[in-house]
């Protein structure tokens, strides 16, 4: 099977929000689910609001990231997770 490329965008809760927090939690719960971050973007939304874009790699047998999507929400800091690109990584 191959490795699947998927990028994630958090929206964190408020301005007030740590991203550097944010971030350092969020890796640990893809590390549970068996993934492996490769990049983190910030991006900037507006109204000083600053969304993270974590880009990482997981095996195709994992299947979906739903259940990964869902921990994260649980995150008091997060307001919403949106999958916004899935590629399969072949080679």
């Amino acid at each position: 099977m191959a490795d699947v490329v998927v990028t994630l965008k958090i929206m964190p809760d408020s301005v007030e929000v740590n991203l550097t927090d944010v971030e350092k939690k969020i890796t640990e719960l893809i590390a549970e689910f068996g993934g492996e971050v490769g990049k983190v973007e910030k991006e900037p939304v507006g109204f000083g609001l600053v969304a993270l874009k974590m880009i990482f790699v997981m095996p195709e047998s994992l299947g979906s990231t739903e259940e990964l999507e869902e921990e994260i929400k649980t995150l008091s800091e997060v307001g919403s997770v949106d999958v916004v690109d899935v590629r399969r990584a072949i080679g």
